[in-house]
């Protein structure tokens, strides 16, 4: 397959560079298009009003000084020429479960190449630290023998988390829901001045709702999460209740 490989932790970082690295031995034509620095948490944000500087660094490869959307819209507009299969997100390095997929560029990037409409695929490996990232390159690998692509269409992203475990250790793979999460100390205080204070965000590890069917449920039992995801974002179900409100105070009109 032709693949596009992006990230949010940026061009050099372990993750996609293992990635990257499988998918080639795989026999996978792969283009490498992302940040030419970490960019994690930057969501689905685009840069406006300012030049973003691409650089190729390698065959393949260019450093792109925007956000991980910047990089898929500028590799589908303007770098790549020729027919791509699959748009590929990842490996992150920490999570993407629960509340925490609307912070990630990790996803964010996949959800544009949805907008697109490319299949997507975010990969994440579950740890902060000393991650495995074979394991997730590998069972990635695994899964696009059998097709895992296939199972995409219309406008979704499979967002796959993997536990932080030596590959032959992974028990196998479950369909999950997006889960909960909760942090704790969630902002430091870094400093105090007369006018105010300055701050981080970071906060203690988080503690996940380990529901079942969930996808940390997935993570602590040593499973790969697969959510599937749609970001058709309006709130059906609300419709009655709102109509008859409307209903009720006269408000409708109709033309």
């Amino acid at each position: 397959m032709n693949i596009l490989l992006t990230n949010d932790d940026g061009i050099h970082a372990l993750g996609i560079r293992t990635v990257q690295t499988r998918l080639k031995e795989a026999g996978h034509n792969v283009i490498v298009i992302a940040p030419d620095r970490e960019r994690s948490a930057a969501s689905h944000s685009l840069t406006l009003k300012n030049d973003i500087r691409v650089r190729q660094i390698a065959d393949d490869e260019y450093a792109v000084s925007g956000t991980p959307v910047d990089c898929v819209v500028i590799a589908l507009q303007e770098i790549i020429k020729h027919k791509i299969d699959l748009v590929i997100s990842g490996t992150n390095a920490g999570q993407n479960m629960g509340e925490d997929i609307m912070y990630s560029g990790t996803v964010a990037a996949a959800v544009e190449a949805s907008f697109f409409g490319y299949r997507a695929i975010a990969i994440s490996i579950c740890s902060y630290r000393d991650q495995i990232y074979d394991t997730a390159a590998k069972w990635l690998v695994t899964m696009l023998e059998v097709g895992v692509e296939n199972i995409l269409n219309g406008m979704a992203v499979l967002n796959i988390n993997v536990p932080n475990i030596p590959y032959e250790e992974v028990k196998g793979l479950r369909l999950t829901r997006v889960g909960h999460r909760k942090y704790y100390n969630f902002i430091k205080v870094i400093d105090k001045f007369d006018d105010g204070f300055s701050y981080q965000i970071g906060g203690d590890l988080p503690v996940w709702d380990t529901s079942k069917g969930t996808d940390a449920e997935a993570i602590a039992e040593n499973y790969i999460s697969l959510t599937p995801l749609q970001f058709d974002v309006t709130k059906g179900d609300a419709f009655p209740v709102i109509l008859e409100w409307l209903e009720s105070k006269s408000l409708i009109q109709l033309f």
